[in-house]
């Protein structure tokens, strides 16, 4: 096809590529050779990404067996040993970083296409493998220094912009085979912060980045955070209740003003006696006492889980 200034041709292969995947052949100047020879050229190069996603697959299938290593708890340090040394990755004489992602409910490989693409792109080659972990979770082990994904997620990303993918990295490298265990637990709390920060867009998250109470709990599961928001707020909840709403919206102010009656009331537009009352109902519903820092971060906590 013709895109105004140049030639592209894609490349087909009858390996099922994932659309991060694809490649395509393109001439600058559209009449610089026949058409016949730039499809008899994508077709040579078609073969040649097939023969590169059988490689992929056997290296996939070590990472895969990796991943339910990593998953499992009490497994013995020469199985962790001598795992990435199946994967095709160096000896452990440097550091591993880890990095996991998922495109939510789509279809199957395109979270570790994704994650593949991304990773050639900064790594050198034979220095990363990618898998799947056992709860379908796409994670990738790279060997060397610290990367920087930020750019290239959003470039493959733009690969197939009607699919979130999200993504998220370790605070700081593995030494080696036995520390990948952490890693990979940071990386998945990473991800899940990406994931419920914005489920519909495409975000990388690395743990370190979780520097503030909400960012925290964004990396809870969404339906652990609900159950500690209803059992901590309780009967605030209640829509049924009339005064539950005026509570609750008292709570959250009292609590942005820090706890200043005075500016809590200006706020409100209500008298400092009327925010008195509304406090002490909001304790007796709770069962916390709003002046102690505790019980304060417990309701704070509890209202960033409801947002």
């Amino acid at each position: 096809m013709a895109d105004g200034t140049g030639t592209t041709v894609p490349v087909d292969a009858d390996a099922a590529a994932t659309p991060y995947e694809r490649r395509h052949l393109y001439l600058p100047e559209p009449d610089a050779a026949p058409p016949r020879m730039l499809h008899e050229i994508a077709a040579i190069l078609g073969r040649c990404q097939e023969a590169q996603a059988r490689r992929r697959a056997a290296v996939h299938q070590a990472a895969d067996e990796l991943g339910a290593l990593l998953a499992r708890n009490g497994v013995e340090s020469t199985a962790l040993a001598a795992a990435p040394r199946a994967c095709g990755l160096p000896p452990a004489d440097g550091s591993y970083r880890v990095i996991t992602a998922e495109t939510g409910a789509q279809r199957e490989g395109l979270a570790e296409g994704a994650l593949a693409e991304a990773v050639a792109h900064v790594a050198t080659p034979g220095s990363a493998a990618v898998g799947r972990l056992p709860d379908g979770t796409a994670f990738a082990v790279v060997h060397g220094p610290t990367v920087d994904l930020g750019e290239v997620w959003q470039l493959v990303a733009a690969c197939e912009p009607s699919v979130p993918l999200h993504g998220g990295t370790t605070a700081s490298p593995a030494d080696g085979p036995q520390d990948l265990a952490g890693a990979l637990a940071e990386a998945r709390y990473a991800l899940t912060s990406a994931r419920n920060a914005d489920p519909d867009a495409s975000l990388l998250t690395d743990i370190t980045a979780l520097t503030s109470l909400d960012t925290l709990l964004a990396g809870v599961p969404a339906d652990v955070r609900t159950a500690f928001s209803r059992t901590v707020l309780g009967p605030l909840l209640n829509t049924g209740n009339a005064s539950a709403a005026p509570l609750l919206h008292t709570l959250r102010t009292f609590l942005d003003c820090d706890g200043s009656w005075a500016r809590t009331a200006q706020a409100l537009h209500l008298h400092v006696n009327t925010v008195h009352y509304r406090i002490q109902r909001i304790e007796h519903f709770t069962g916390r006492d709003l002046s102690r820092p505790a019980d304060r971060l417990d309701l704070w906590a509890a209202l960033l889980c409801r947002s």
